[in-house]
Order: C-alpha cells, then sequence, then structure tokens
C-alpha cells in the first residue's frame, strides 16, 4: 500500500495565500496538492509552493538561501517551505543565478526549474511592492511557458 505524502504547507501562510491568489489570477489556473506541495497548473504545472534541497549542498559550492530548515522526516534536505518553484525563461536565469534568494530545488532544479525563497518578502506589501511585482513576472512568465496557446491568448487579451 502506497502512503500519501503528508501535507508540508498550512494553508494560513500569508506567503502562500499570496501567492496562490497570483496564481489563480490566471486564466485557467487551477491548484492542486502533489507530494504534500501546492501546484499551481493549466494542463502543466506551472508553479509549486514550497521546496526542498538536498542538504548537502548547503555544504558545497552551490550557494543556498538561509532560510533552509531540516526536517526530521526528510533527513538529508533542506526545507524552503516559502518557495516559490517556477520554470522560468532563458532570459532571466542569468539573472536567477546571481540571486542569493535563487537555487536549483531537489528533482525540478535537472530540469530547469528554479526556486526562489520568499521568506523576507512582507506578505503585507502592497501589490506594487517590488519584490511582490517580481513574483508575479516570475509566476506569469511560468505560465506562458507551460500553458496552452489558448490560455495565453486569454492572457494577452
Amino acid at each position: 500500500m502506497r502512503m500519501a505524502h503528508p501535507k508540508m504547507y498550512d494553508d494560513g501562510d500569508l506567503h502562500f495565500q499570496r501567492v496562490r491568489a497570483v496564481a489563480l489570477d490566471l486564466p485557467e489556473a487551477q491548484m492542486k496538492v502533489s507530494h504534500g506541495r501546492p501546484a499551481f497548473f493549466t494542463t502543466t504545472v506551472f508553479a509549486y509552493y514550497g521546496t526542498s534541497v538536498k542538504a548537502a549542498a548547503a555544504g558545497g559550492d552551490t550557494p543556498l538561501p538561509p532560510g533552509g530548515r531540516r526536517s526530521g522526516d526528510w533527513e538529508g534536505y533542506l526545507q524552503y517551505p516559502r518557495a516559490l518553484v517556477i520554470k522560468p525563461e532563458g532570459s532571466d536565469l542569468d539573472f536567477l543565478e546571481q540571486d542569493p534568494r535563487a537555487f536549483r530545488p531537489a528533482y525540478l532544479g535537472a530540469s530547469g526549474w528554479f526556486a526562489i525563497d520568499l521568506s523576507a518578502l512582507d506578505p503585507g506589501a502592497d501589490d506594487d511592492d517590488e519584490g511582490w511585482a517580481e513574483v508575479a513576472e516570475w509566476l506569469e512568465a511560468s505560465y506562458r511557458l507551460t500553458a496552452p496557446a489558448r490560455c495565453v491568448r486569454a492572457l494577452d487579451a
């Protein structure tokens, strides 16, 4: 018998509520829980909320944001519960590789996905706050790379 993944996010997390609102405002976007974490998708996932990275990377050459936490349930991994995982456009790769909040998450990082630790953002800031405006841009860019053409047309309408 296969066991379900435990829920790895908090519905009351204000960062999550903010990301969810922006993601679900995109045409035909929906949310499901995948491997215990929120996944935002149309026909394909365009973002996840929360991720992990192998703890061994913390001692190696891979720079990681300071917010990672060790978890007894996932020994060997650092948890980033307030990270946004997106598939970036090629033009954003250089920026993300230099951003101290960004890192390649476990599993998806090898396929070109990046995680951005949102812990330092104020979840109560205005929508025009630079940090939250970036979050909206990253979500939209990832959405454009993964969503069906009709959804992208709806977004541009």
